[in-house]
């Protein structure tokens, strides 16, 4: 399932995107405050695809991933995810990135407005969470902007480059919003 903002486009990753995706996460500046590392091969960005691309088979989804498309150009400039839990508890938890020069332009603001509304509107979820890195002053403004609320702090709960670092607990409500 794909998304459509007003100047962007999400759509689900395919094998075609490995080199863009293998690309974004060698950027040290995108690197920063991810868990996840710099890649060394592109076999090893293949691994942390293969979740994403196997669940656009299966009938019920619990998770997607998408290419971040700037539409005025058809540029790839970041990724984004949603992780769906199960059904018991309706909620789901989102990521985003963007290549650098693509900061400070709102866009990751309008991705995570429309990732929020598409797991009220699509899956009635009761509640969407995001993590971020205590230091990411950024990512926490974005996540304040779509209407997202800090619940508290995770203590030394993100590896990242051998720390352990703290991570803020943002969420929204069903009920916080309308559409």
């Amino acid at each position: 399932m794909n998304i459509n903002t007003k100047r962007l486009k999400l759509t689900e990753i395919s094998w075609d995107d490995l080199e863009n995706i293998h690309n974004i996460h060698t950027v040290p500046e995108v690197d920063k405050y991810n868990t996840l590392g710099i890649p060394k091969v592109l076999e090893e960005t293949k691994s942390v695809m293969q979740p994403d691309i196997d669940d656009q088979l299966k009938k019920k989804r619990s998770r997607f991933g998408w290419k971040i498309i700037l539409k005025e150009n058809n540029k790839f400039i970041g990724l984004a995810g949603f992780f769906l839990s199960n059904d018991k508890y309706k909620m789901g938890e989102f990521y985003y990135k963007f290549y650098p020069k693509f900061w400070g332009n709102g866009f990751a603001t309008e991705v995570a407005k429309e990732i929020i509304k598409f797991g009220f509107v699509h899956y009635k979820l009761h509640r969407i969470e995001a993590g971020v890195e205590t230091e990411n002053s950024a990512s926490v403004k974005v996540l304040e902007k779509a209407g997202m609320i800090c619940e508290g702090i995770r203590r030394k709960i993100l590896p990242i480059r051998g720390e352990w670092k703290d991570n803020f607990h943002f969420a929204i409500i069903e009920d916080e919003v309308s559409y």
